[in-house]
């Protein structure tokens, strides 16, 4: 389906019945990526899957400060309002994951259980805040200039996705796809209008975030892994989880036991 939120056509797909479970995918990703765990998840849960703005089928506007992380979130609040959603699950991956965050920090009344896989509140620093800056705006350039697939090519060569070069020829080559259809507008504003750098930091408000919370990385992937160790040592009702032999993307690497542990995680009361 599609559905026009505040000037912007947001494409949603859903399958399932039982709890809402908003599903936010990260960056250069797509709904799409979520489809795999229909038959897992159906039974317990109703999955609402989104394309985030400036990915997928979702419009691509040309004005960055449109994809500002509030404004994103604001929008999921009212698709929720529109499904006639008053509560929700909510996972969220890596970008999806500061996006899940930054709702689930306006509406917490909105989500029932929060589902984070290798994300981050934001940079506390701000002068470190303007370093990413730099770095993002720097990335969507190379984006406006090169295209999509040469972009594409020097994303999945960066070390915090180097662990995919073990999985299936064909696994990479789906992913790779759906990457490629992408706008490249999209992405470049994406990275300027929702990017680490720009995003509030949510650090000092997560002491007072009580929704019960998973937080699951890999153990490949060090840096996503300190973060998950910190956030869990604040937040009230965190658990941890650390998949050995996984890097970033743990529901691409590992989704059988991705599955699994959001199965169990959803379903207990």
């Amino acid at each position: 389906m599609n559905t026009l939120i505040n000037g912007v056509q947001y494409h949603v797909e859903i399958c399932g019945d039982g709890v809402p479970l908003l599903l936010l995918h990260g960056f250069t990703g797509a709904a799409s990526v979520w489809k795999p765990f229909c038959p897992v998840w159906k039974n317990h849960s109703q999955l609402v899957m989104v394309d985030l703005i400036g990915h997928g089928k979702t419009d691509s506007p040309n004005n960055s400060g449109r994809y500002e992380i509030i404004k994103v979130a604001r929008d999921l609040k009212v698709l929720l309002d529109e499904l006639g959603i008053e509560k929700t699950d909510l996972l969220g991956y890596s970008m999806g994951g500061r996006v899940a965050i930054t709702f689930a920090s306006l509406f917490p009344e909105k989500v029932r259980k929060l589902v984070l896989e290798s994300t981050t509140p934001g940079i506390k620093s701000a002068a470190d805040r303007a370093s990413r800056i730099q770095q993002d705006h720097n990335l969507a350039l190379r984006i406006e200039v090169d295209g999509v697939n040469q972009f594409i090519d020097f994303w999945e060569s960066i070390p915090l996705f180097h662990s995919q070069l073990n999985l299936p020829d064909e696994v990479r080559e789906q992913i790779r796809s759906q990457r490629l259809n992408n706008n490249p507008a999209g992405l470049a504003n994406s990275l300027r209008g929702m990017g680490t750098g720009s995003q509030p930091s949510w650090w000092d408000k997560l002491d007072s975030l009580k929704i019960q919370t998973l937080l699951i990385t890999g153990t490949l992937d060090e840096k996503f892994c300190k973060i998950a160790k910190e956030m869990a040592s604040v937040l009230p009702n965190a658990t941890h989880m650390s998949i050995f032999g996984c890097g970033h993307a743990i529901h691409v690497e590992e989704p059988e036991k991705f599955g699994t542990i959001v199965s169990e995680f959803l379903s207990n009361t």
